[in-house]
């Protein structure tokens, strides 16, 4: 990601995630140049890949079935992390493994399985294209170009066009008048009106949804929320994502009316925006304000008061806003958005 904190162009990625790159947060995937730089760094370690032999960016590409972001973005890792220097000619050459370098083996897979997942064409370079609009969306309004987004990829233009459809349909892109996709910026009007949207539909997905929840499934919210308040002090991003993903999409999602469920994807685009703001933001408050909120409709659905939780639910999602827009100021004056080919920026936040 190319926002950037006070200058570093780590960008979007986390404390936790600039300090060991090949790691990821609890409970959640890793992305694919995180796994390419775990299964890299391992065979280094261990002189399956011997001191001197050549890694390229599009033999990385080739080697695990990525597209030429990721492997390049394994390689700049590997070098960060001492695994690697830059070749004379093309590409980085081997260290020699020294005492002070990490294998970073967490989650290597066997040697004999070395390809990562296959999967299709767009959702190779999809997570990094949202994650990339996403992260500028505090800043200003970006419209994005199809032509561009496949050159900077080296994908075909089909290609570019199913991610763009798919950041359509989770509400990340819009069409203007004239047909030109844009993400539009989190400003105070764009963030009220999409949070008064989910603040009308929600609880009627909620009032639907509750009748048809597996009977384990409040004993597991309420014992996520325990342990996130217990230890609310240190809590980190992506917990804070993962229980709005719980409260707002797992639940919601037994309602049952997928019409309904398509509705709220557009103002659901804002859990999109907020995985980048928890993950720099995770305690801009002492204490997490929508953890006894959650807890509250939680207490609500055990006592089968159906009303009250819809009620409360949408009370949290009124109260919100003003905290969403809280992390956005951060964001704003903290980072700095860099240039992309296939991003313009339309205006200032």
């Amino acid at each position: 990601m190319s926002a950037s904190r006070a200058g570093d162009r780590e960008g979007s990625k986390g404390p936790q995630d600039r300090s060991r790159a090949g790691g990821q947060g609890a409970g959640l995937a890793p992305r694919l140049y995180q796994r390419a730089f775990d299964i890299l760094a391992a065979q280094i370690g261990d002189g399956v890949l011997a001191a001197g032999t050549r890694l390229t960016e599009s033999g990385v590409a080739e080697q695990f079935d990525i597209s030429r972001a990721p492997a390049r973005r394994a390689l700049a890792e590997l070098e960060r992390s001492g695994f690697v220097v830059k070749s004379e000619g093309r590409g980085y050459a081997v260290r020699k493994p020294s005492e002070g370098v990490s294998a970073h083996r967490t989650g290597v897979p066997a040697e004999e399985d070395l390809r990562l997942v296959s999967r299709p064409s767009w959702e190779r370079i999809y997570a990094e294209v949202e994650d990339e609009i996403v992260g500028r969306i505090s800043f200003a309004s970006w419209r994005v170009n199809e032509a561009e987004l496949a050159r900077y990829y080296h994908v075909s233009r089909t290609v570019a066009r199913d991610v763009v459809g798919r950041l359509q349909q989770r509400g990340v892109l819009r069409k203007d008048d004239r047909s030109r996709w844009y993400a539009p910026a989190l400003t105070p009007e764009h963030v009220g009106e999409l949070y008064e949207l989910r603040s009308i539909l929600e609880p009627v997905a909620l009032t639907k949804a509750a009748p048809n929840m597996p009977l384990n499934f409040l004993a597991g919210m309420r014992a996520h929320l325990d342990e996130a308040i217990a230890h609310a002090d240190a809590i980190e991003g992506p917990t804070l994502d993962r229980l709005e993903e719980e409260m707002h999409v797992t639940l919601l999602e037994y309602c049952g009316n997928r019409t309904l469920m398509q509705a709220i994807t557009l103002p659901q685009s804002l859990l999109i925006a907020h995985r980048f703001l928890y993950r720099w933001t995770p305690r801009l408050f002492n204490t997490e304000p929508f953890l006894p909120e959650h807890m509250e409709i939680v207490r609500y659905l055990e006592a089968g008061n159906i009303p009250g939780a819809a009620s409360a639910l949408e009370h949290h999602l009124k109260v919100s806003s003003g905290r969403a827009l809280a992390r956005v100021d951060v964001i704003r004056r903290e980072f700095r958005a860099e240039s992309l080919p296939y991003l313009d920026r339309l205006d200032e936040s």
